[in-house]
């Protein structure tokens, strides 16, 4: 099966509220069946190269009774860094992923389907260098029934990432 790769702007429905008010230009969707938003099953079903998706997880830190969010992406091939180079930058002694509820509610967006497109202000996000080196990127659309597309590049200037060496 393809994918049918169309200007988000016109498809605002196959998006989550909070994505499609942070929408930047070239972003493109394509409905995939929802149950296959895993990325695993996604790119299998629909031929996408691994490297070419990247997976958008919520982690959460306390500092002084302070809880740090930040959204880290890295593609699917990798595995990010999460107590060594995301704990020290989000400058907390304990970080792991956000519980799915949690990540749910804060974000308005779907579990499977979170991504770092309207995002609550003041998250960072933070981008593995070789997710900047992609010139095609699959990431989620908020939703689970679709997908977006974007360049690696565009998505730092999109989201005012931050680009760090996040994987093991």
């Amino acid at each position: 099966m393809t994918l049918d790769w169309m200007p988000a702007a016109d498809h605002l429905d196959l998006l989550a509220d909070p994505v499609a008010k942070a929408l930047v230009p070239g972003l493109r969707v394509a409905e995939i069946d929802p149950g296959l938003a895993d990325t695993a099953a996604f790119c299998a079903r629909y031929g996408v190269a691994l490297e070419d998706s990247a997976n958008c997880v919520i982690v959460a830190g306390k500092r002084g009774g302070e809880t740090r969010y930040a959204a880290v992406m890295v593609l699917a091939t990798d595995r990010a860094d999460v107590n060594g180079v995301i704990r020290k930058w989000l400058d907390v002694r304990k970080v792991s992923f956000a519980p799915q509820a949690e990540a749910v509610a804060l974000t308005g967006m779907e579990y499977g389907g979170i991504t770092p497109l309207g995002l609550p202000e003041g998250w960072p996000v933070l981008v593995d260098e070789n997710v900047t080196n992609r010139s095609f990127l699959v990431i989620g659309s908020g939703v689970r029934r679709s997908k977006l597309a974007i360049s690696g590049a565009d998505l730092v200037a999109a989201t005012r990432g931050e680009t760090l060496v996040l994987t093991l």
